[in-house]
């Protein structure tokens, strides 16, 4: 299992620019609201993008979906993982709880 990652560890990874941050929803979802920076990558094009998108497989990368109970975050983080990426975490709680706790969000 993805190791996890925390909203106030992800807001300061973010803040310092060390971490790519992948919104796993793509689409509407994604043009409608991300979080800073966050770049669009879905489950099914995960291995035609990633190598062009993320060329540096140790790269920090964190990537999210909606909440909780969103199972796209994982999906894509372990099909990064299954193509050698060395430090993916996931942010479990998602936009709906970055929202809520009343950080910025882009569209």
């Amino acid at each position: 299992m993805t190791a996890l990652i925390t909203r106030d560890e992800l807001v300061q990874e973010i803040e310092a620019g060390s971490v790519i941050v992948l919104d796993a929803l793509g689409g509407e979802y994604y043009a409608k609201a991300h979080l800073p920076g966050a770049l669009a990558l879905v489950e099914a094009e995960v291995e035609s993008r990633a190598p062009h998108l993320l060329p540096d497989r140790d790269a920090a990368i964190v990537t999210y979906c909606s909440n909780a109970a969103c199972p796209n975050s994982q999906n894509v983080a372990t099909k990064l993982e299954r193509l050698g990426y060395t430090n993916v975490r996931k942010y479990r709680d998602g936009i709906q709880d970055w929202t809520e706790a009343g950080l910025l969000v882009e569209s």
